[in-house]
């Protein structure tokens, strides 16, 4: 029997970097699942919650202003070579970086998520996530509005009445999401993407959007120590 791992990969669903990393990590599993069919270990991918600006409003504010205001000293120079260099990141990715739009509070979009992976599953919850992605970083959506939650959630492959009755309430699976916020802070993340691949003998980390070949040098290394 193969070990079966857990890898969880703790995000927000408004930082650049997880969005950058999970295509990644998707590629590594692909390929290492293409390399080794008949592998030692299989891996679930599990998305845990973390908020960078757990402050922000729900309402909002511009997302280009804020970023060049808190991040880069309100200057118009260092913005463009964020963007520049950024948008050259995603492009190799497939995503097209729009940097405007709305910056706002994400634990309704973790709730969601959170929700949706609990009882809908691995694949149910990995197209949430990819809807919240697209949505934010290339169509301006605002990251926890109703109608962006909802767009996810039917991506999910919730039914319409599913989706409505999950966004409206906003207390369904909220208790459990802050508790899991706070115990991914407890585990010492202070910075996303933060990915454990649990081991049979050990869990490796790795923090912050590395490539490919990365991801896919750990898999193979948790499958060698399997024997």
């Amino acid at each position: 029997m193969p070990y079966e791992s857990t890898i969880t990969f703790t995000l927000d669903t408004i930082c650049p970097w997880t969005y950058l990393g999970y295509l990644r990590l998707q590629k590594a599993l692909a390929q290492y699942r293409a390399s080794n069919p008949d592998a030692r270990a299989t891996f679930t991918l599990k998305f845990a919650p973390y908020q960078l600006y757990p402050d922000a409003s729900k309402s909002g504010q511009d997302k280009y202003e804020w970023y060049k205001k808190e991040k880069y000293q309100d200057s118009a120079e260092k913005m463009g070579m964020y963007t520049k260099y950024l948008g050259s990141l995603g492009r190799a990715e497939g995503i097209d970086f729009d940097f405007t739009g709305t910056i706002a509070n994400t634990l309704d979009a973790h709730r969601v998520l959170q929700w949706v992976q609990e009882n809908k599953g691995e694949e149910s919850a990995g197209k949430c996530l990819d809807s919240l992605y697209a949505q934010y970083f290339t169509a301006r959506a605002h990251p926890s509005s109703p109608s962006t939650l909802t767009t996810a959630c039917l991506a999910a492959g919730l039914s319409p009445t599913e989706a409505k009755n999950l966004v409206e309430d906003e207390s369904e699976g909220l208790m459990e999401t802050k508790m899991a916020i706070r115990e991914q802070a407890g585990n010492g993340v202070d910075s996303v993407p933060y990915v454990m691949f649990e081991g049979k003998r050990r869990d490796f980390t790795l923090v912050g959007a590395k490539d490919v070949a990365e991801y896919v040098k750990t898999l193979e290394q948790v499958g060698k120590e399997c024997s």
